[in-house]
């Protein structure tokens, strides 16, 4: 049971980091820096 969760968890893992490494490669620079930015405004304009 315990190898179950293990390696659902390194698939999980595996995939997230496939998806962060996709998007970083798909988009450029200033659509990063826009998706990166949404919290601090959410912050500002609920402050």
């Amino acid at each position: 049971m315990t190898w179950f969760i293990f390696a659902g968890d390194m698939l999980v893992m595996a995939f997230m980091i496939g998806l962060a490494i996709w998007v970083g490669n798909r988009a450029n620079d200033e659509q990063i820096r826009e998706a990166a930015s949404i919290p601090l405004q959410d912050e500002e304009a609920h402050g």
